[in-house]
């Protein structure tokens, strides 16, 4: 199963927060008792354990989350520069896959800089497509010309896809 890389992955989920909630009660009321009632120690490393378990699991969903940041940085980085290189470039937004298939996939998309939604055909890519994803392309002028009405279905050759990176 592959992870869908549009999606910012979550930091708290009511689990963590609850576990978190949970672990600092207990430790507040441990604390105390171990200063009222002897032998307690093994509570004391017991809550320390658990403690320490659940800012491990904090500390890697903040860093799957940075790790996320950092990439997505990295991509529209890559689409501005490609975007100042020259040449006729836009920005789409897949909003849906509804048909993939080995050679491509039926997909809606918006136009960005025209707020215009469509079907299209995208070639397959290395890399799957996520609803979500923005793509760099260059368009064919061939299906889309000004003054000319639009192309009831675009075709977005595999070649003319630039680059891609999540919404922001």
């Amino acid at each position: 199963m592959q992870i869908n890389p549009v999606l910012k992955p979550r930091v708290a989920t009511p689990a963590l927060i609850v576990a978190s909630a949970v672990t600092l009660v207990l430790a507040v009321i441990l604390t105390v008792l171990s200063f009222t009632i002897s032998g307690t120690g093994w509570l004391l490393v017991a809550l320390t354990t658990l403690c320490a378990v659940v800012l491990l699991f904090w500390a890697l969903r903040l860093r799957v989350r940075w790790q996320w940041q950092t990439a997505t940085a990295a991509q529209w980085k890559r689409i501005e520069s490609l975007k100042a290189a020259g040449g006729t470039t836009t920005e789409i937004t897949v909003l849906t896959v509804d048909a993939p298939q080995p050679t491509g996939a039926w997909v809606t998309i918006r136009w960005n800089r025209f707020d215009y939604i469509q079907p299209a055909w995208i070639e397959a890519l290395p890399e799957p497509i996520w609803p979500g994803s923005v793509l760099l392309i260059r368009p064919d002028p061939a299906q889309v010309r000004p003054g000319a009405p639009w192309p009831e279905t675009y075709r977005i050759s595999g070649d003319h896809v630039l680059a891609w990176a999540p919404l922001a």
